[in-house]
Parts: C-alpha cells; structure tokens; sequence
C-alpha cells in the first residue's frame, strides 16, 4: 500500500499519433512499480473511473486512463462526451487499440516502470480489454469486468459499431481474468460460458469468475447495481491475479 500518491492530467499518444487527454496516477515513491492502463465505462472518463484509477496507485502500481472520447469532445463534461461517442457508433475498435498501446508505452517509458503492464476494462472496457489482449502482443495481463458484446453482437436496438469478438480469442496473447455477475444480461452467464469452452479451446490462460446476486456494474460504488460482496471478492481477485503477473 502507498499513502503518497502523485495524480494529474497529462497528454499522452494515442492511435495515429494523436495527442490525447489521460489520467495518471502512481505510488511516489521510485519503484519498480507494475503498470495497469484503465479503460473507462461507456459513461465516460468520469470521477468514478478515476478513483479506480487511484486505488491502484494506492496499490503500487502506476494507472494511466486514457479519455477515448479525447477526439470527440474535447474538454466536455463525462455525459456529453459519452453521449457525443455513441451517437457516432462508439469508439472504433482499430483506435482503442492504438491508444491503449500509446498508454502502455508510456507506462513503460517512466522510470519506476518495472516493464509489465497489464490492462483491466468494465462494461464496454471489459470488451476492449479483451480486445486488446487479442490485438497487442506485449500485454502482461487483462482483467475482463462484464465485458459486454465479446461473444455477440448488440442487438439492433441498441445501435452501435461494434461486433463480437470471439474470432479473435486465438490471438490472445497475455492470462486473462474474467468477473462476471449472475444476473447479467450483458454478458449472460450462457455467453460467458461459451467465452470460456472458447479460451479453453484455444488453450489461453484465463481464470472466470462469476458471482451470484450480481448483475452488470457490480463494481460501481455510485449506482444502484453495486454489490458490496462481489465488488469485495472481485478487488482481491484483481489484486491476487496482477500480483502474479505483473509483479518485479
């Protein structure tokens, strides 16, 4: 645990070479420290990703929060650019993985890093998590945190431009950790299933959870679906699953 926490606002590179707003937080002290790139809800890079981000400074390691909206609305409030992103099909996926390769670059570059660096994702983040453990071969771990539309598609009233995942699942290249909640729809514990039969296909390294009396945003402190209990056996699990690979 680290009491002294240094946080701020910075620009970092993204997909294409565009400059992009991000969130750092780390211990203060010199390290080696892993890393984790945090990437935020669909809601937005808001005041509750940004904690997260926090807790795992408080942790030791080095947490970077790339804002995927940067490009859409640049300087608007969480909501609006959130909105702004789905209007526009949400962010596409080619981007995401630039930009969390930009992230983990930095993470690399600063001179606590100890060279690990692992990505962890709720909601449409979970998705992209795996996304990015399928699609950047120098990842050290992923955490999976209801990450919905991996094994489908939306369904068409729910407009969007992204598609299922589960081609990918052969290209994982980094042990991954799924938290998943019972009462889900998105994911449903049947689609997690087949997420899982896949991996197992595959021969990845991935360890599932998925937790009764939980639905989706089990891990949110500041929504009505927060389940203490979960939320609690989750945080250790990340915290057991990073100290594994992601230690010096």
């Amino acid at each position: 645990m680290s009491d002294q926490l240094l946080a701020e606002t910075i620009e970092i590179k993204g997909f294409g070479g565009d400059s992009i707003e991000a969130y750092f937080a780390r211990p203060a002290g010199s390290g080696p420290y892993g890393s984790v790139v945090v990437i935020h809800h669909m809601p937005g890079y808001d005041e509750a990703t940004k904690e997260i981000t926090r807790r795992f400074a408080y942790h030791g390691y080095q947490a970077l929060c790339p804002n995927l909206y940067s490009r859409e609305a640049p300087g608007a409030a969480p909501d609006d650019a959130a909105a702004t992103a789905r209007a526009r099909g949400g962010v596409p996926d080619n981007r995401l993985v630039g930009d969390v390769e930009g992230a983990a670059a930095f993470l690399r570059s600063q001179p606590a890093s100890n060279s690990k660096v692992g990505v962890i994702g709720y909601c449409s983040g979970g998705r992209q998590a795996f996304l990015s453990a399928c699609s950047i071969k120098d990842l050290d771990a992923a955490v999976v945190c209801y990450g919905a539309f991996i094994v489908s598609d939306p369904p068409p009233e729910m407009p969007s431009s992204v598609r299922s995942l589960l081609h990918l699942t052969p290209n994982s290249s980094c042990p991954i950790l799924g938290l998943f909640g019972a009462e889900d729809k998105f994911p449903t514990p049947d689609e997690v299933a087949r997420l899982d039969s896949e991996l197992d296909k595959h021969s990845k390294e991935h360890d599932f959870h998925i937790f009764d009396g939980a639905g989706h945003g089990f891990f949110a402190v500041d929504r009505p679906s927060y389940r203490p209990e979960a939320a609690n056996e989750g945080w250790q699990k990340i915290w057991a699953f990073y100290a594994k690979h992601l230690s010096s």
